[in-house]
């Protein structure tokens, strides 16, 4: 059992253990820490508790900032997700989502999606927002059940697609790029009855459901993401039990399962993308993928070393090889089939590729999401982040070819929402400066940055307790106002520097 501190400053415990915390067995301070690490754990993918908890993305270091500016082709964008921010949980035809299960039904006093930030209602005040921030693009996502409400083509709800034509054509008139998510986290209900990603016919569901996407938004919308963070899909999903569908019986083999299920859904639509829509639309799809940079807590000794190597190829190597390389690490490969055969199952527990699978993984992204917040000195959560984010971007050109990286989140999260956000500037400029390293320094070939979040949003089953907002949303307000932090201004000043020029980061 560790000591942590939870983020009201009140001394709680937990046990470290593969399927995390139970909410409902901590007494009343603990759940409550609990939850705050729970958000926290979702945002950042930390599926286990550290020596202690801060704040995701804390950081100082006396590191110099780099002066200078990022190539012309760079781009600068903010995200959010559907279930997090559009709210309207049951309008219009929509239908329920895993999410909304699971918070419904959640067995302590959890926040629902119901409402959130209600942009489903004030898409439009988003968009004005966000041109006065003049972002390059907009990173959302698309809500499966709003446009395909039991999951699949046969029901269409004509209602969803509006919605998302609408938001699009917004954009587009603040010349402000879509960047489309198909899949934050947020199954049909109606495929969870069946399965969910568990089942190997979610293959197929999601590649007719994409299909549908392309046929509506892809004459405008050219930039899309298949999955965002399928490891925290896998893991804490059909793993731990700690989000949706909450699947915590047989947290070494339905991560594994789920996963592979991920990639090759991905891996088809991809494919599919190529053969129907490229010629006609000329877009591009990529998939997300979470990871801290996980270096030795010593490195002068072997053994850290191998743990640190081993740990970055189980979080990272998990998605990202298949996709480059068409396989698993051999390094997981090995491991999970020793564990496996001396756990006495019949075969490992980790499902392979046939060779037909491998030639279809290999190489389906056309750029390399990140999403990135922590690094780790293997088992210790710590404060030195900026530079694990240079290093973990020197560790995907090395290990992947040098390809093209878009970080498609990043961000600091408060418990306050101030407006004048300090930390957060102090966080975003050492975290951005470190990128401009990678590029300028290293020559990493990183395309683009996102800062997540747009505005202050639901925070899964952490409720509205982190806040990662460049604008800070009134939750106690039925209207959701929305307010811009001293943090969207410096944003904007990165934006129209395209980096950081001296004279004009002054005040900040």
């Amino acid at each position: 059992m560790w000591h942590f501190a939870s983020l009201t400053g009140n001394p709680v415990y937990a046990i470290a253990s593969s399927r995390f915390l139970r909410l409902s067995t901590l007494d009343p301070s603990a759940a409550k820490a609990g939850r705050e690490l729970t958000a926290l754990m979702w945002k950042t993918g930390v599926a286990y508790l550290a020596l202690r908890l801060v704040t995701a993305g804390a950081l100082y270091t006396d590191e110099p900032l780099l002066y200078g500016v990022f190539p012309d082709n760079f781009r600068w964008a903010a995200a959010t997700a559907a279930f997090q921010v559009e709210g309207g949980w049951n309008e219009d035809g929509k239908g329920e989502s895993i999410w909304d299960t699971f918070l419904h039904n959640c067995d302590w006093d959890c926040v629902t999606g119901d409402v959130t930030c209600d942009s489903y209602h004030k898409y439009q005040e988003d968009v004005r927002l966000l041109a006065e921030m003049e972002v390059d693009r907009y990173r959302f996502s698309i809500s499966w059940p709003r446009i395909l409400p039991d999951g699949t083509t046969a029901n269409i709800n004509q209602a969803g697609i509006n919605y998302y034509n609408n938001l699009i054509d917004a954009l587009l008139a603040n010349d402000i790029e879509p960047m489309v998510t198909l899949y934050h986290w947020d199954l049909p209900q109606a495929l969870e009855d069946r399965g969910g990603w568990l089942n190997p016919e979610s293959q197929d569901w999601f590649v007719d459901y994409a299909r549908v996407c392309f046929e509506a938004f892809g004459d405008r919308a050219k930039l899309w993401i298949t999955f965002n963070e399928p490891w925290v899909i896998a893991w804490l999903g059909y793993g731990t039990g700690t989000g949706a569908p909450g699947h915590s019986d047989a947290p070494g083999e339905k991560p594994y399962q789920v996963g592979r299920n991920l990639l090759l859904a991905h891996a088809k639509t991809h494919r599919m993308y190529q053969e129907e829509f490229f010629a006609s639309q000329g877009g591009r799809v990529g998939i997300t993928l979470n990871t801290g940079q996980n270096g030795p807590l010593n490195p002068e000794n072997p053994e850290d070393v191998a743990a640190a190597a081993r740990r970055m190829e189980f979080d990272l190597g998990w998605f990202a090889d298949p996709v480059y390389f068409g396989n698993y690490p051999q390094m997981m490969i090995d491991k999970i089939g020793e564990k496996s055969e001396a756990q006495g199952f019949p075969e490992s527990r980790l499902p392979v590729f046939s060779a037909e699978e491998q030639e279809i993984l290999a190489g389906s992204s056309d750029f390399f999401g990140l999403n990135a917040y922590t690094s780790t000195y293997v088992t210790n959560y710590i404060n030195d982040i900026d530079c694990g984010l240079r290093k973990l971007l020197n560790y995907i050109k090395d290990r992947y070819g040098n390809p093209e990286v878009i970080i498609t989140e990043n961000g600091c999260s408060d418990r306050a929402g101030n407006l004048d956000d300090a930390l957060r500037i102090y966080q975003l400029k050492h975290y951005i400066n470190n990128i401009l390293k990678a590029v300028r320094l290293d020559g990493c070939n990183v395309t683009g940055y996102t800062a997540w979040s747009f505005m202050d949003n639901l925070e899964w089953g952490g409720g509205y307790s982190q806040k990662f907002g460049l604008h800070f949303v009134d939750f106690d307000d039925p209207e959701r106002p929305r307010t811009p932090k001293a943090s969207s201004r410096f944003f904007r000043q990165l934006i129209r520097d395209n980096g950081f020029i001296q004279e004009n980061l002054c005040e900040y």
